[in-house]
């Protein structure tokens, strides 16, 4: 048994990455490559800009690949990725063969409509027009559970310059990012939201066995946590869509 540890454990995170010649990491959403010509927008998730960080602190190079939590083990077990970023709401369906490192991300579901809104619960977006983020964690979930009409957009930009112009009732998205949306004196008009929703986790998922990983992730977790790193970024990047919102919106607001 200590062999195997031992073995296990020189077979860590940095040394299958460095193997290789840079991470190679699952997220939910792949962002597609920019290229010239094309509107820079940033995306629903943070988990890219959070990956990049981890690595830089690893100092090793990374890559994305498209994983979630149903497809995690095998693909950790297969050695296609060397970690994986998901989103769990409950840490009993993650199988005893990873083990999860809680990021200090929490996402939970929040809608934000214009302050004269008659939507007033979550069950009212029947029928109504919901824009969400293609890549997001919400696309398909309104619908199947409020029968509302999503219109799946590119980015949150996208979805909340369509509620600006009233091409949607509502906008849904993570309440990290709206919280800091709404906080803006250009949104003031758009102060009606829904409560956020039940919270869920945003972990690095590694197998269960790998040591180093753990030691390793939970430096750039505990260097997150000591810099307030979590709420600078939702700053962050709720003013980076904000300003994309305010470059493409060139009709007024609708009445």
């Amino acid at each position: 048994m200590t062999g195997l540890a031992v073995s296990t454990s020189a077979e860590g995170l940095l040394d299958r990455a460095k193997t290789r010649h840079g991470l190679v990491a699952g997220v939910h959403y792949v962002v597609p490559e920019y290229k010239g010509g094309m509107k820079f927008r940033t995306a629903e998730a943070p988990d890219v800009e959070l990956m990049q960080d981890a690595a830089q602190q690893l100092k090793l190079p990374v890559s994305f690949i498209r994983s979630d939590l149903p497809s995690a083990n095998g693909m950790l077990a297969s050695r296609k990725v060397d970690v994986v970023l998901a989103v769990i709401s409950d840490r009993a369906s993650i199988p005893s063969s990873m083990m999860a490192i809680d990021t200090g991300y929490t996402s939970r579901p929040m809608a934000i409509m214009r302050s004269d809104t008659d939507i007033k619960t979550w069950e009212q977006l029947k029928g109504r027009k919901v824009c969400v983020s293609e890549g997001g964690l919400y696309v398909g979930k309104l619908s199947a559970k409020y029968g509302a009409i999503e219109q799946v957009v590119r980015a949150p930009a996208d979805a909340l310059l369509a509620l600006r112009t009233g091409a949607c009732d509502a906008a849904v998205h993570d309440s990290a990012l709206l919280e800091e949306i709404s906080r803006l004196p250009e949104w003031k008009k758009f102060s009606a939201r829904l409560s956020p929703g039940s919270p869920s986790s945003l972990v690095f998922l590694i197998p269960a066995t790998d040591n180093q990983g753990q030691a390793n992730l939970k430096r750039v977790v505990n260097a997150w946590s000591s810099s307030d790193a979590m709420n600078q970024l939702s700053k962050k990047r709720a003013r980076q869509i904000a300003f994309e919102v305010y470059l493409d919106q060139d009709v007024p607001d609708c009445h």
